[in-house]
């Protein structure tokens, strides 16, 4: 597949603060790419140089085999860009707002009418965009984004605030627009959107892209151990241990006393003996997730 995105050696620096640090990156025509990493990691900085919003003061960057600064007019028409914080003009409705972003683009004003119908908002065309809810404000924003029938759409955390209802039908509506050959790039602190989404997925942090591969691959290479939980109350965690150690099964055990949870690489036999114990009421099987890469490689403190 040719690259529709191919960076080298990007770097940003503000002040003190080394906000992109020798980004190689590259994304596939066609693909549901993820950028993943915790705040201040450098994804949006990273972002907006692709987008054309920054220079970069190290390397070189090329969108759709296009360079993206200065500021391209030759490829401005080809990308859609949904930012971090959406603005809408003031005291138009939502179909304004789509006529009025498709005009910059000399598209006309019939395609905001199917645009709305696309995300979901026909019935809200004349609602003032201040008066959407939150999920209809960015499915509003990915509207104007795709007004113009780009050929590569990037995402900036698309679902932060949403309820779980909003943020599922986002999905959907991002499912199609890649299944229509659209190239997506998507930044998101949600790992579960990124595991159901993407196709690659890159996580970063302090500026440099540490590991690029397909969710599954990176779940895999973890080599976690599964976890499996039942209900309190069946089999103590020292009846669990004194059971597993005479069985030759390396496992740790905990019991918070609401939930028996017992961590091994060898589930089958831990399986066997809490049936034979009577102890499956309210099991779950839970392997590693992208979850667990993330923190693996990114660490566990606290960023503000």
């Amino acid at each position: 597949m040719t690259a529709a995105i191919a960076a080298e050696g990007l770097r940003k620096r503000y002040g003190d603060v080394q906000a992109v640090d020798g980004v190689d990156l590259e994304v596939r025509s066609g693909e549901f790419f993820g950028v993943l990493g915790p705040n201040g990691a450098g994804k949006t900085t990273t972002l907006e140089i692709l987008e054309g919003l920054r220079k970069p003061d190290e390397g070189s960057a090329r969108v759709l085999g296009l360079s993206p600064w200065p500021r391209n007019s030759a490829l401005l028409p080809r990308i859609g860009v949904q930012l971090q914080a959406s603005a809408f003009f003031e005291r138009l409705t939502a179909r304004e707002q789509i006529v009025t972003f498709g005009s910059l683009y000399g598209v006309g004003a019939a395609r905001a009418d199917a645009m709305l119908a696309r995300v979901g908002l026909a019935d809200s065309a004349g609602t003032a965009a201040e008066k959407l809810s939150g999920g209809q404000a960015q499915r509003l924003a990915i509207a104007c984004a795709l007004v113009h029938d780009p050929e590569l759409l990037f995402l900036d955390e698309p679902t932060t605030g949403l309820d779980p209802q909003a943020r599922r039908n986002l999905w959907d509506l991002l499912r199609e627009i890649n299944a229509e050959g659209r190239t997506v790039v998507l930044t998101t602190h949600y790992l579960d959107e990124a595991e159901i989404l993407c196709d690659r997925v890159a996580v970063m942090d302090h500026g440099r892209i540490l590991k690029t591969d397909p969710p599954a691959t990176l779940v895999r290479e973890l080599d976690a151990p599964t976890r499996l939980t039942v209900e309190s109350g069946r089999l103590t965690a020292d009846r669990a241990r004194e059971l597993l150690d005479g069985s030759g099964t390396r496992a740790d055990v905990a019991d918070d006393g609401v939930t028996l949870t017992i961590a091994t690489r060898t589930p089958a036999p831990v399986l066997a003996l809490l049936a034979e114990q009577d102890a499956l009421r309210g099991l779950e099987v839970r392997g590693a997730t992208l979850e667990d890469v993330f923190l693996q490689l990114t660490g566990r403190e606290y960023r503000a």
